[in-house]
């Protein structure tokens, strides 16, 4: 059976790729950071030379919400960075046959809001307020493309997924992304009795979001036939909801009745980031869970796993 080394085997992504059924086809190697540091490049190389992994995907990361990236920019942008770093450079050394990087659509330019083409990265600034893991991600993705145009043997390619929600997520409001972050607020507020939960600005701004179960799916795919994937490609439903429609919506899943606050004075990031899925098109594939769906499972497995 080939081997498939996850790093970030037991965050969010990692642990939906392991819950995945398709996965009974791999022998997965996820070592925990107290197992193997990927910030440790020597440790690395000689965690690859004695396991040999036939497959990798880069899933690790540190990553958080707006709160978390505007409080510790440097954080973001060095462990980041470093961590692409070191495990490119070791699967290279270590001619990894097959590797799906896991990017992030941070990576377009803050200018750019609707059909973002995997052609526009690097053509413009960056939002400021995850620029910094945005640029760990950018380097990974680079230097991915850099090796395969020295080594025309190996099979890399960088998969660029919209946000994500489901199971294994980080739901506290100060380390997690929107949709998460939605779910604890009105879980909360229902359970608490809050006739109000507040909502960052207008609540027009517009965010693409798939549920994990889906990219683990696409994950799955492209392993089985890496030449069949283009070098960079968007994964997503190609489908956004303004944030008013994320708090409603879940909302009617909880069962919350209260009302929501806007507050004005509070950062959004991007008005709007909707990836193009016409890569994904052609390759034949789309994302089988809907919105609303994916809430309500979500929403039953923080139930079952919050302390």
């Amino acid at each position: 059976m080939a081997r498939l080394f996850i790093t970030g085997g037991h965050g969010m992504v990692g642990r939906n790729l392991r819950a995945h059924p398709g996965i009974a086809a791999w022998q997965v190697l996820a070592p925990a950071r107290t197992e193997l540091d990927l910030c440790d490049a020597d440790a690395l190389r000689d965690w690859l030379a004695r396991h040999r992994p036939d497959a990798v995907v880069h899933a690790a990361g540190v990553v958080g919400g707006i709160q978390a990236n505007l409080a510790e920019p440097m954080r973001y942008l060095i462990e980041n960075a470093r961590i692409g770093l070191n495990l490119i450079a070791a699967c290279r050394e270590a001619r990894i046959p097959v590797l799906i990087n896991l990017s992030s659509s941070c990576v377009y330019p803050r200018d750019l809001h609707c059909g973002l083409a995997e052609e526009q990265i690097l053509t413009g600034p960056l939002e400021p307020s995850n620029e910094g893991y945005a640029l760990a991600k950018i380097m990974a993705m680079r230097l991915v493309d850099h090796a395969c145009r020295e080594d025309r043997g190996l099979q890399w390619r960088t998969l660029v997924p919209c946000n994500l929600y489901g199971p294994f997520d980080k739901f506290d409001p100060g380390q997690s992304h929107l949709l998460p972050a939605i779910i604890h607020k009105i879980h909360r507020a229902r359970v608490e009795g809050h006739e109000t939960v507040e909502i960052w600005g207008d609540g027009t701004a517009r965010r693409e979001f798939m549920h994990a179960g889906d990219l683990a799916e696409a994950i799955l795919r492209a392993l089985a036939g890496p030449s069949s994937v283009p070098a960079v490609m968007n994964i997503g439903p190609g489908v956004d909801h303004a944030i008013d429609d994320y708090y409603r919506i879940a909302a009617g899943v909880i069962g919350w009745q209260g009302r929501f606050v806007h507050d004005l004075g509070k950062p959004v990031g991007m008005r709007r980031k909707l990836l193009s899925v016409t890569r994904q098109t052609e390759w034949g594939w789309a994302p089988q869970t809907g919105l609303r769906e994916g809430i309500a499972a979500t929403y039953a497995w923080y139930l079952e796993h919050q302390p």
